[in-house]
């Protein structure tokens, strides 16, 4: 026997000597259950033959039976419950065989070289990783017009457990960055998975530890409905058992996991090898490639009610950024005149489309359906309605907290503002618009204007008045201005304002985060609206989990969110008075464009007077490029 049949063949055997371990924890808990019913009968056959006489014999006699019959039906409870619990499923995309026949193809084709069974189905992840996953259980299964099939399937959902392969899930990055034999490379340790998964024992103990996790999960999981204490007490029950058994079979369950997994890679060794390390190397690429899309592309987006709908290929643009500012990436685009993986779907856009809304909803908590304020975008159009909307959007709140921070007036503002005359004593004349003095929190000030900068009329406007003088940019501002000299400042000369002002801006966006929440819990409740993928709400299974499932970055400071804010109010002046563009840079997100060139240098700046109240940084930054801070910005 070679060294590599022999590796396989002691990962196998040690892969089963554990399951046989898992199975063993499972008898000891039978024989547990069973033990006083033991006993009953033995005292009971003992009395029946005058072995056992008398009051004593007698009493223990009926205790015993008695505690037998109730630890049986505790018992008895206790397995259906397991049983019946519902394991948990990641969430996916499930990609039917008519969607892509070349993918199942390959798959097929894989499976036979390594002497295993195929994949019952394939299915897309937003994630740049691939997996084998046990789906037999019914709660497993779409429910009746949802799934793909759906039209062949009109009876309800079966209980029955159904003998079938794993799924193989398949990151959908994968897809668009590898190419087919870098595909097949990859998948081919994850394909020979499946032969020790269809061994009976490793089979029935891989059931047994996720009946345990799922009955674990659902002791856990809130009781909706009246008596909801009541009937919390018989899950409480059940999830203690399966904890202490759960706790028992963790040691055992990973290292039976581990010898499969090794079992499974070396006898994927004769696949393909040479060409898997050099695909290893794309993976590794592919995942810096895809958080770096998430985290600095996708989030800002989705924090404005919109979603990129090519999420997939936009990590093709990303990668090949990557290649030509790395040199560490060199030759890694040369790849891209074969084939690409993604050829073997045959809608990949609509695939790739499923696995974006998928993507927005894990990470995000994004509505599972599109809407009115839940809407795809292209990356065309990503620098006009995402970029420069949310800078608009940031200096609006921005603007909104500093006019409710300033002081509120003695006495009600009269209808007209008087303006003052070139020796700075008023004149009496109305302006015909209200001065633009603070206004107090309780009358926010609008939070938007539909006027550009050019036709911008307020307090101080040369056009408003023809006869008044130009104001020089080192005169004081107007206190109601949006302007980004009202906002350096007031952070400049600041004795404390920064830190309210950063408080303030906080505030504001958890209240608006919690109203989207409210929203998009409304529009979930709600029949309207097309499924979100071909299964419908992909994370139904989950139940009542709170989204997002796996949050992309931490919370954000208030001095991170005052940074932010501060930096949109300048890019929108420098698009208003510089002739700047708003862009995208697809491995940092949005991007100020100075004459088609990203300046990328803003940030020092912004720190500089956010966190010390130095605005000489920034005024240098902003005369560089010839902005001015006295005019008034265009809001959204």
């Amino acid at each position: 026997m070679s060294d590599t049949g022999a590796s396989e063949e002691l990962g196998a055997l040690s892969a089963r000597a554990r399951a046989h371990a898992l199975l063993r924890i499972r008898g000891w808990a039978a024989a547990v259950a069973i033990l006083p019913a033991a006993v009953a009968v033995v005292l009971l056959v003992a009395g029946a033959q005058g072995l056992a006489v008398g009051s004593g014999w007698d009493t223990a006699r009926w205790a015993v039976t008695a505690l037998a019959v109730v630890v049986l039906l505790l018992a008895a409870v206790v397995a259906v419950a397991i049983v019946r619990a519902r394991p948990a499923v990641s969430p996916t995309i499930p990609l039917p065989e008519r969607a892509a026949p070349d993918l199942y193809r390959l798959v097929r084709d894989l499976a036979d070289r390594l002497g295993v069974p195929a994949p019952s189905a394939i299915a897309l992840t937003p994630d740049c990783d691939s997996w084998l996953e046990d789906r037999t259980h019914p709660s497993a299964r779409p429910a009746p017009g949802t799934g793909p099939d759906a039209a062949g399937h009109s009876g309800g959902r079966s209980r029955r457990r159904v003998q079938a392969a794993p799924v193989l899930v398949i990151g959908s990055p994968f897809l668009w960055w590898m190419r087919v034999a870098e595909l097949r490379a990859v998948l081919a340790p994850v394909v020979a998975g499946t032969g020790p998964a269809a061994h009976p024992d490793i089979a029935a103990a891989r059931r047994f530890v996720r009946g345990l996790d799922g009955a674990v999960a659902d002791a856990a999981a809130p009781v909706p409905g009246p008596l909801a204490g009541l009937r919390r007490v018989p899950r409480a029950f059940v999830g203690r058992i399966a904890r202490l058994l759960l706790r028992s079979c963790r040691g055992h369950a990973a290292e039976m996991e581990r010898s499969v997994a090794a079992a499974a890679s070396v006898r994927a060794q004769g696949v393909d090898y040479g060409l898997r390390i050099v695909a290893q190397e794309q993976v590794g690429l592919a995942y810096a490639g895809w958080d770096r899309l998430l985290t600095r592309v996708a989030l800002p987006a989705w924090r404005m009610g919109r979603w990129p709908s090519r999420l997939d290929a936009g990590v093709v643009s990303a990668l090949t950024e990557l290649s030509r500012r790395d040199r560490l990436a060199d030759g890694f685009t040369s790849r891209l005149g074969e084939r690409p993986a993604c050829d073997l779907l045959e809608e990949p856009g609509a695939a790739d489309e499923a696995a974006s809304l998928l993507a927005a909803r894990l990470f995000h908590g994004g509505p599972a359906r599109p809407g009115p304020d839940w809407s795809p975008v292209d990356w065309q159009q990503y620098p006009e309605e995402v970029v420069d909307r949310k800078w608009r959007t940031e200096a609006a709140r921005l603007h909104r907290v500093l006019d409710s921070m300033a002081p509120a007036p003695s006495s009600p503002p009269p209808a007209h503002s008087a303006r003052p005359d070139p020796a700075g004593k008023p004149t009496g004349k109305p302006t015909g618009k209200p001065a633009g003095t603070a206004v107090a929190a309780t009358e926010p000030a609008p939070a938007t204007t539909d006027q550009a900068p050019d036709g911008f009329h307020g307090p101080g406007d040369a056009r408003a008045h023809p006869d008044a003088p130009s104001r020089p940019a080192a005169c004081p501002v107007d206190a109601g201005m949006p302007t980004l000299a009202r906002v350096v400042e007031h952070l400049a000369g600041r004795t404390g304002g920064g830190e309210e002002l950063a408080a303030g801006i906080s505030a504001a966006v958890a209240r608006e985060e919690a109203a989207a929440q409210q929203h998009r819990a409304g529009d979930t409740s709600s029949p309207a609206g097309a499924p979100a993928g071909p299964g419908g709400d992909v994370l139904d299974p989950w139940g009542p989990d709170p989204l997002p499932l796996f949050p992309l970055q931490p919370p954000r400071t208030g001095t991170e969110l005052l940074a932010d804010h501060v930096a949109a109010m300048v890019c929108c002046a420098a698009v208003d008075t510089a002739g700047a563009a708003p862009g995208l840079d697809w491995l940092d997100g949005p991007a100020l464009l100075i004459d088609g060139e990203r300046r990328a240098d803003l940030g020092s700046p912004v720190l500089s007077l956010v966190e010390d109240g130095d605005a000489e940084p920034l005024r240098s930054w902003l005369a560089s490029i010839g902005v001015r801070t006295d005019k008034p910005v265009r809001l959204v």
